[in-house]
């Protein structure tokens, strides 16, 4: 029978090549049986810990390929149904896909057990959202929504921790993020929606929402202006509500993809709600919190999907016969299939480091916040920590969104085109694959939105600092010390390239931002490649063709920095050409 996890060896080997055991100690505050872990449930130890997360991704394969794998195709053809009354009646086959993973306790995936979580790090959460994904991209929008609870552990009150958190790991309940509007997508400083309170401090929504996945969820986290003399970012809060008549789905949207997950229009009418955390924080600091976990999914969905879209083109590139051979005997196939599989690894890499360090982050801010400090020299050193990993995750979590859902709308365009004129049939999932990668590299913020986010790291010494442990790791092959040395040199080509144009201001630098930032990928992916390459023989052959292949591409690049070319913007008007007349 099918399973996602045991028939994944990339997974199972970083799985194995990872220090689980580090993320497992740090999860479980050194096994000290906290009100975090304080149930017969709790490991007693990092290989009690580490065990019990592979159970967990043998049970989400097994879900992933037996369950939900079979129904994606109904449900994309079937869809959602708006009622009458400003609700939304599921696919049954959604439905039934929640309701396995409700009972397999799946649905409070990263929760401490005190809510009825299984207290998982987020790099196992992140290697689930990708299984789940590659079954079906649409359930991982509801699945992957985890992040709704996450950021009431992280910010709610008790009264609202209580009311929900249990629900969600029961299954019970699914969430929304309520952020966007119809003049507010990117921009959310433009929110408009209005939060107001009556005469006895009570709290209410009013206005309207659109472009919300899972609109039609049990619990919702919205972004309201609480302040209307503030028109900018400080004048907005964050907002928990249920729904009820009093905030209705006015609109279903009509999507290219992803189908099976319902993106609504949501009116809201005098709302009661209650406020998360603090006033005029909404989002500075909560909804940037959870958009940044939302990105880290959305790498995650990208990545599944790749995945599915590789294994389909790698089948038919071997059974299909053309000039009496298989197509995949063909060079031009040849390398298309194997690039295709090249970049998932490499977008594996990516996501898991950058999972790794949100776990560190996210663990160590724990412990700062509930004052779990061993000393006060052990809490100047966490605090030292936190402002090294928040500038790590602020660089790597936007190049793994970036990268991933790029690389998975490369690898569904690539499969139609192994597939030929089968691929643009719905006789193949490939179609679907495409469809549904397209809205990867919008939502959760553009791919350009993500650049922007990690120039800064590669302008600022972020990368430098990043790459310091890597640089000075030793290898005993020539050829992996080799090409080490080439990273080396690559890192201070893009160090001088950045240096050379900060004259030029930062709107150059926002120009050149994406090869900038691909060239950084490429040194950060590198060293990680080579890290596994020193345990894995293939993984040589892989990091070999990578850099063989992408850093010339770098090189290319940094002379298009060097060469100072800013028409783009001097000349708009002339190169785009005048606006078409209506």
């Amino acid at each position: 029978m099918p399973n996602f996890f045991l028939d994944n060896e990339d997974i199972q080997f970083l799985f194995d090549h990872l220090d689980l055991a580090e993320i497992a100690r740090i999860q479980e505050d050194d096994f000290a049986r906290n009100d975090n872990g304080d149930t017969d449930f709790a490991p007693e130890n990092a290989a009690d810990a580490v065990d019990n997360y592979r159970r967990v991704l043998e049970i989400i394969g097994e879900v992933a390929g037996e369950m939900i794998a079979p129904n994606a195709e109904e449900v994309d053809l079937g869809g959602n149904t708006l009622n009458d009354n400003g609700t939304v009646t599921l696919h049954p086959l959604v439905r039934h896909n929640l309701d396995r993973l409700s009972q397999a306790d799946m649905m409070g995936f990263t929760l401490p057990r005190k809510y009825g979580g299984l207290n998982c790090p987020n790099l196992i959460y992140t290697m689930a959202t990708e299984m789940i994904s590659r079954a079906d991209c649409s359930l991982m929008n509801m699945f992957g929504l985890q992040g709704i609870a996450e950021t009431i552990y992280a910010f709610a009150n008790d009264e609202i921790k209580d009311m929900s958190l249990p629900r969600f790991s029961r299954g019970e309940v699914t969430g929304a993020m309520v952020l966007t509007e119809p003049d507010a997508g990117s921009d959310l400083q433009a929110v408009r929606l209005r939060a107001y309170q009556d005469e006895n401090g009570n709290w209410f929504l009013d206005g309207v929402k659109r472009f919300i996945t899972n609109g039609c969820g049990e619990i919702l986290l919205v972004l309201a202006r609480s302040e209307p003399e503030i028109s900018d970012g400080r004048g907005l809060s964050l907002f928990y509500c249920e729904r009820s008549e009093k905030v209705k789905v006015r609109h279903l949207e009509h999507k290219l993809g992803i189908h099976g997950s319902p993106t609504c229009e949501l009116v809201f009418d005098n709302t009661p709600c209650l406020l998360v955390g603090e006033r005029q924080r909404g989002l500075i600091t909560y909804v940037m919190a959870l958009m940044n976990g939302a990105r880290v999914g959305i790498a995650a969905q990208s990545l599944g999907l790749a995945e599915g879209a590789y294994r389909l083109a790698r089948t038919y590139a071997h059974t299909r016969q053309q000039f009496g051979v298989p197509i995949e005997k063909l060079p031009a196939v040849a390398e298309m299939v194997t690039n295709m599989k090249i970049d998932i690894e490499v977008g594996r890499a990516l996501l898991y480091e950058t999972s790794r360090n949100v776990d560190r982050d996210n663990n160590n801010l724990r412990v700062l916040e509930y004052g779990l400090c061993k000393d006060k020299e052990d809490e100047k050193q966490r605090r030292q920590d936190s402002r090294v990993y928040k500038r790590l995750n602020a660089m790597l979590t936007p190049m793994s969104k970036y990268y991933n859902s790029e690389m998975c709308i490369r690898a569904a365009n690539d499969t139609i085109q192994v597939l030929g004129g089968s691929g643009y049939m719905k006789d193949y999932a490939a179609e679907r694959y495409l469809r549904d990668s397209r809205i990867t590299t919008i939502y959760e913020g553009t791919s350009q939105l993500q650049v922007v986010a990690a120039i800064r790291g590669v302008t600022s010494g972020t990368l430098e600092q990043w790459s310091a442990p890597h640089e000075s790791k030793p290898y005993d092959d020539p050829m992996l010390a080799e090409l080490k040395q080439k990273l080396i040199d690559a890192r201070h080509a893009i160090d001088a390239a950045v240096q050379e144009n900060k004259p030029k201001g930062n709107s150059y630098l926002d120009l050149c931002a994406r090869k900038l930032v691909d060239g950084a990928i490429t040194i950060v992916v590198g060293h990680l490649l080579l890290g596994q390459a020193a345990a894995n023989d293939r993984k040589k052959r892989v990091v070999r063709r990578y850099l063989q292949r992408d850093l010339p591409v770098l090189a290319s690049n940094l002379e298009q920095v060097r060469a100072g070319d800013t028409t783009p913007v001097d000349e708009y008007a002339l190169l785009a050409g005048p606006v078409p007349a209506a």
